[in-house]
């Protein structure tokens, strides 16, 4: 439960009540992410809420009127679906859409995901457009990364790569290493780079080699020698915060992109102006996920293209989700994925 800034508590509450049309999903399996943590840590949201929104877990009921779904079925849900109609969605701006802001499901009070949690309401429009079955011999755990990967997919599909370039990544935690194994499957060269060494070994095990320690190297230099002095053709930002905006500019040739990916608070940034003017550098966001890519996302976790689960460094009980979120804002160098397991105990039995 998030009662203020820095203030997450355990405390039981009622299993929320379901309407017609909507679901109650016994959670298995919510991943912790960095958006929650900023909420978290700002206060930015009025308490109390109970945030998580990486869900995976097993219908435990379902309301009147509900018949694609029954009890006992494996599923991850989203906790944002647009409207499809109005100008923003008409422009494939997705999470620019009024009912995109609302969240869809709840454990109780303000919806904001609900997935810390033992149990989750899904509401209507997410049972009815916002719900992924998990198929046999797929586990919660990869099943919850479907979200994440999703806002991956809508960034790189904004980077707009073409086969043969470069692209240099900036950060290479679990989201850093997902966007880099996308956009290598769209025909780039990856170079990766991280303060931690542990980190860019474990991205290693996904086929990226090719990295700069950022702990003892200078990444500008080390790209602009691997790209015969131009930089990368587009550079990922996967690194919260504001500091590091003029590193990927530097890294970036005269011409390419900037991918801003986790610069999700407001506030000021220092940016150099002549190189978007002058050396024509293009600075490209992507926030949140894509309901056009829902279906490709959900494909490919679930065919297990990449092992999702190998990314996963910590799971807790949810007695101790608060040390979870703890872990997950103060990450070590070789801490992951983290995610709270709720029904962690019933992996090979959902029923």
């Amino acid at each position: 439960m998030y009662r203020g800034v820095n203030d997450v508590r355990m405390e039981t509450v009622p299993v929320p009540p379901i309407g017609a049309g909507e679901m109650l999903v016994r959670v298995h399996t919510c991943g912790v992410c960095g958006t929650d943590l900023k909420k978290i840590s700002t206060g930015s949201h009025s308490a109390p809420r109970i945030f998580g929104h990486e869900t995976s877990g097993v219908v435990a009921a379902v309301g009147e009127g509900v018949r694609e779904y029954r009890a006992g079925d494996r599923v991850m849900v989203f906790h944002h679906i647009p409207c499809r109609e109005c100008f923003y969605c008409r422009n494939k701006t997705f999470a620019q859409c009024a009912t995109y802001k609302k969240v869809g499901c709840t454990a109780g009070f303000e919806p904001s995901g609900g997935g810390f949690a033992e149990y989750v309401r899904v509401m209507d429009w997410i049972v009815e457009q916002g719900t992924v079955r998990i198929p046999d011999g797929v586990s919660f755990e990869q099943a919850c990364f479907v979200e994440p990967v999703n806002t991956c997919m809508k960034g790189i599909e904004a980077l707009r790569l073409q086969p043969g370039e470069t692209v240099l990544t900036i950060g290479h935690g679990p989201i850093g290493i997902i966007l880099s194994v996308l956009a290598r499957r769209a025909g780039a060269t990856l170079i990766t780079s991280d303060l931690h060494p542990e980190r860019l070994r474990i991205g290693a095990t996904f086929g990226l080699d090719l990295t700069v320690d950022a702990s003892r190297a200078n990444v500008v230099d080390r790209v602009r020698e691997l790209t015969e002095g131009r930089g990368a053709d587009a550079v990922i930002l996967a690194v919260g915060g504001n500091s590091l905006i003029r590193t990927a500019m530097d890294a970036c040739r005269p011409g390419g992109r900037v991918l801003l990916f986790a610069q999700t608070q407001h506030g000021e940034a220092v940016i150099d102006p002549a190189a978007v003017c002058v050396d024509e550098k293009t600075l490209v966001g992507s926030y949140s996920a894509s309901v056009d890519l829902q279906q490709e996302s959900a494909r490919f976790v679930m065919n297990r293209d990449i092992h999702l689960e190998r990314l996963i460094s910590h799971r807790f009980p949810l007695s101790e989700s608060p040390q979870a979120l703890a872990l997950a804002a103060h990450p070590q160098p070789s801490s992951m994925k983290i995610v709270i397991q709720p029904g962690g105990s019933w992996e090979g039995n959902p029923q």
